[in-house]
Parts: C-alpha cells; structure tokens; sequence
C-alpha cells in the first residue's frame, strides 16, 4: 500500500471521527432554564357566619316591610361583627328549633333574646351579657292581679320554650291545662286581647314595645320584685371558643367606644345605669 493511499485513509478516517463528534455535541441539550416561582395562591375568603334568629319578637328582632331582619339584637350583632372582624348573615329560626340548628352546625351563633341560664349552658356556650331583662306580667286594665302570685287561677299565655313559660310552669304546673302556649309573644298577646287568656308572662322589653304600639288592646302590665333579672346572651355553639372569643371582644369594643349605648337609646331610650 502507497503512502498517498495511507494518508488519505488516515485523512477520510479523522473526519469521521470529527462528524461523529459534532453530531454528539449537536444531540447534547441545553440545561433547562429554572421555572420561575409560582406566586402563592390568593388567601380563601372568610366564610360568611349564619346567624339563627326568631324574627317575631319586637323589638329585638322582626321582619320588616322589605322581609330584612331588623331589630336591637341585629344591631348589635352587626356592630359586633364589624368590630370584631367577622361577616355574618341572619337567617329567620323559628324558635322551636332554634337551639337544635346551632348543635348541628346549620347556624354558627344565634342571637334570639335568649337568657343565659345554667341549663342552657349544658349544651351551648354564650358570650357575656348584652342586655338585662326581667318577666313582666301583662293583663287587661280592669284586671286585679297586682302580682305574680295572682294568675294562680287564671288562663296564661306564653311563648313556648320560654323564661316566661318556665316561671309560670313552676307556678301552675308545668302540665297545667292554664297554660296556653304560642309560637310567640306577640300571638300569646292578640289572644289576650281577643279574650282567649286572661294574662301572659313574658320579657319586659317585648310586652313594653307590644303594649306601647297596641293601645287599642286596653293593656296594663304588673311586675313582681320576685321575677330575677335576666341576663342576654349570645350563644355559639359548645366548645367553639374561637368564636366565643371574638365575639366578647367585639361586644366589649362596642362598649367601649358608645356603639352600644347608640343602639340602645334607638331602640329603648337612654339606658339606665
């Protein structure tokens, strides 16, 4: 074999060799660039609390010409919740089922005038008080009860599930066929007026607003000293101290700064000391 033949086979051979390598160079692929980080996921929106009240309970919650809720207990929940950072929503409860509705979490607090006591306390929990109360006897102005112990033998009305019916309860017995029982006051009232009862025991603040916006009804109302003061709360349900806390401090904010005692004075007059 000629040395011009070997050359050129060593020639022929080298430039493989260098395609081959331009190949592999040309398949190699560029690292990938970093992805750029994802921007964090927008925070979720605070869900909207149910708040379950019995809409026929003047002035502390009713069903205006429009169907809104109104009422010092919207009131105050209102500023409660705007104090305290939290939105909420009123959905009309009827007093029957109220308390159940909180213990299967459809409703997240109820604000219904309802009055602190140690057996409600077993199944639910409740902020501070927000209003004082006290039973109050409403009967037709030619009547004589001047106290409690009077309507021993009388018909009574009251709201069902009640103070009112459990004070008259003791009194009568609680199965007492004396004691005529109504989804509300104000209908414990009309029957009072139409002569189906002959007094109704219930919490001052509703009989003082029926009686002062019904005076064709012939109304007058009789305290006892022995009727205790009754204490309103708002209740969430067991255990939820999260909320519990929230709302104290919103009803305690609301105190402080004059909110409370503007609802109160629109709806009661100025409040006593």
């Amino acid at each position: 074999m000629s040395g011009i033949a070997i050359n050129r086979r060593f020639a022929l051979t080298a430039a493989g060799m260098l395609a081959a390598l331009a190949i592999a160079a040309c398949s190699k692929q560029e690292p990938a660039a970093p992805a750029a980080a994802s921007a964090p996921p927008p925070p979720a929106a605070a869900r909207v609390l149910v708040v379950g009240t019995d809409a026929a309970y003047t002035p502390f919650e009713s069903q205006n010409d429009k169907g809104e809720i109104v009422g010092f207990d919207i009131d105050v929940v209102k500023a409660v919740a705007q104090k305290a950072g939290i939105e909420v929503k009123f959905v009309n409860t009827p007093w029957e089922g109220i308390f159940n509705a909180l213990d299967q979490g459809d409703r997240d607090l109820l604000v219904s005038a309802i009055t602190i006591t140690d057996e409600r306390r077993q199944t639910m929990d409740f902020s501070q008080s927000y209003f004082d109360a006290r039973q109050l006897i409403a009967v037709k102005n030619d009547s004589p009860v001047a106290k409690f112990d009077d309507i021993k033998t009388l018909k009574v009305g009251v709201q069902n599930g009640t103070t009112g019916d459990e004070v008259v309860g003791k009194l009568l017995g609680k199965s007492s066929t004396a004691i005529k029982r109504f989804e509300s006051t104000p209908l414990a009232l009309k029957e009072l007026e139409a002569g189906g009862v002959q007094a109704v025991v219930a919490d001052n603040g509703v009989v003082v607003h029926y009686i002062a916006n019904n005076t064709a009804g012939g109304f007058k109302t009789v305290s006892d000293a022995n009727f205790p003061v009754e204490k309103y709360g708002i209740a969430v349900k067991k255990g939820n101290t999260e909320l519990l806390a929230k709302i104290n401090q919103g009803l305690e904010g609301i105190r402080a700064d004059g909110t409370y005692a503007k609802i109160y004075a629109s709806h009661f007059g100025a409040e006593s000391k």
